[in-house]
């Protein structure tokens, strides 16, 4: 008997078909039964702050508020979000001309118009000012106790009161997305960037872990230089849809979201496989290999040594950050990269670096909208079909070759039960 498993892949998806024997499991989310969806989730959050008083109980008259939001490149549902909590703040007294809307770039690229309205939906977008962080318009706040500059874009750094938006979900050196990441590396400039994700070759810095993880206690340490007043992060089921929200205060919050970020995207796994499928579940998070490296990350935790990773990613966009492209084009060899990054850190080439060090475990058997050759420079071997790339999967590792699918695997992280 054989299953046909359905995979994102850009806005159409696609499929890989398995042979039960070879099959050892899908790894998808774990059920979890929330109490709430969408905006409805949203609005008891809001109703029951954690760490913090409702928004609505404080005198915001007068005040010049920033939100800082995700850019295009998450899927944080801003549009589900920012009316409810523009009621909020109503109540509090603000005024819709000193509010503020940040799309956190980061080192991504900035938007159009039509994104922003996209973003934020056409009646928060003519409600109140929208607008790209800019990291050439940064405020020097100081540095952190491991020497990272504090460089904040000035509308946030000026603002009065800071309120950050965000989804939650594994990072694979930041641990979990969500909280003061918004501010560090959101709204800061390259050189601040720069510095805080040096430390994710440092013990600690892994998908999963907050505790001893020098990259989050660096991001969490700007708070004392740029404090963040409020919070709003979500989690997203498969559909993307909103599960879990949580608000208030920027640790206490954030902490609660990724426990219950635990409990869904967690997967134990009795051993790891011969060969792991894996798609970066289709637009937005595989429009570009920047992006799409999430997945690939994960999946390294399930394929075995000398195993097949078939990554399936449509980066129809490319590579997706200059910086990116210049370290998967630029080293004769993908190990380069790894020994290149311990040298000299440069942002863009930590993600290069990183799938440098997938490479050191499995094959990667790429099913994207790259051209062959194209994909053969940045050290992927390009299949057609995730289907074809099985195919060579099991030439090379035998028939009775185990297999995982990871349906959503930028969300999904499997562990090796104890």
């Amino acid at each position: 008997m054989k299953q046909t498993l359905e995979l994102g892949f850009a806005k159409k998806g696609t499929t890989v078909t398995i042979d039960d024997k070879n099959l050892a499991a899908v790894l998808y989310p774990n059920k979890v039964e929330p109490k709430n969806y969408g905006v409805e989730e949203v609005r008891r959050s809001l109703r029951e702050p954690i760490g913090k008083k409702r928004l609505s109980e404080y005198d915001l008259k007068g005040k010049k508020i920033v939100i800082v939001t995700s850019d295009i490149s998450r899927p944080m549902p801003s549009y589900k979000v920012l009316p409810s909590l523009l009621e909020e703040l109503t109540l509090a007294g603000a005024e819709d001309e000193k509010i503020t809307v940040v799309f956190a770039l980061g080192s991504h690229r900035g938007h159009t118009e039509e994104e922003k309205r996209r973003l934020v939906s056409d009646e928060v977008y003519e409600r109140v000012r929208c607008i790209d962080s800019d990291p050439e318009r940064c405020v020097d706040l100081g540095k952190t106790s491991r020497g990272t500059p504090v460089e904040i874009f000035e509308e946030v750094a000026n603002a009065d009161f800071r309120i950050c938006l965000g989804n939650i979900e594994f990072h694979y050196f930041a641990g979990y997305s969500g909280g003061m990441k918004a501010i560090m590396p959101g709204v800061s400039n390259r050189n601040a960037i720069r510095a805080n994700h040096s430390h994710m070759v440092e013990e600690g810095s892994f998908a999963g872990n907050l505790e001893g993880n020098p990259v989050r206690e660096d991001i969490e340490e700007v708070f004392r230089f740029c404090p963040v007043d409020y919070i709003v992060n979500v989690v997203l089921d498969a559909k993307k849809e909103i599960i879990c929200s949580v608000a208030g205060d920027v640790v206490k919050a954030h902490r609660e979201g990724c426990r219950f970020l635990d409990q869904l995207y967690k997967v134990p796994i009795p051993r790891r496989a011969d060969i792991v499928v894996v798609s970066a579940a289709g637009f937005p998070k595989d429009m570009n290999m920047y992006q799409a490296q999430k997945a690939l990350d994960n999946a390294k935790h399930a394929v075995r040594d000398g195993g097949v990773i078939i990554w399936v990613a449509s980066c129809s966009e490319g590579l997706g950050e200059k910086h990116f492209e210049a370290w998967m084009t630029g080293h004769r060899k993908s190990a380069d990269m790894i020994s290149h990054i311990r040298e000299d850190f440069v942002l863009g080439g930590h993600k290069a670096a990183a799938i440098a060090q997938v490479l050191q475990k499995a094959r990667i058997l790429l099913v994207s909208d790259l051209t062959d050759e194209f994909a053969r420079s940045v050290f992927m071997e390009p299949y057609p079909t995730p289907d074809a790339a099985l195919a060579e999967a099991y030439r090379s590792l035998g028939e009775n070759a185990s297999v995982y699918v990871m349906p959503y695997g930028g969300s999904t992280l499997p562990f090796v039960k104890a």
